[in-house]
């Protein structure tokens, strides 16, 4: 299995919070993949030293989609 260290890390958690951030804009339905968002969740969690790192990450994941601050 590879090491994902540095900036590869770095592109990992932002890629996740960006799919998190994208399955919590689709409007409630069967084709919205919650099972996959609580996962993304849980394995962003475990990547990120705490949960400041980790709302940091969803913020900035949310400034992409948006386009502007919250």
């Amino acid at each position: 299995m590879a090491q994902i260290i540095d900036r590869d890390l770095h592109l990992v958690k932002k890629a996740l919070c960006l799919s998190i951030a994208v399955i919590e804009q689709q409007p409630e339905g069967p084709f919205r993949p919650d099972s996959d968002a609580t996962d993304m969740k849980d394995l962003a969690d475990r990547l990120m030293a705490n949960d400041i790192e980790l709302a940091q990450y969803l913020r900035s994941a949310r400034l992409i989609l948006s386009g502007k601050p919250e």
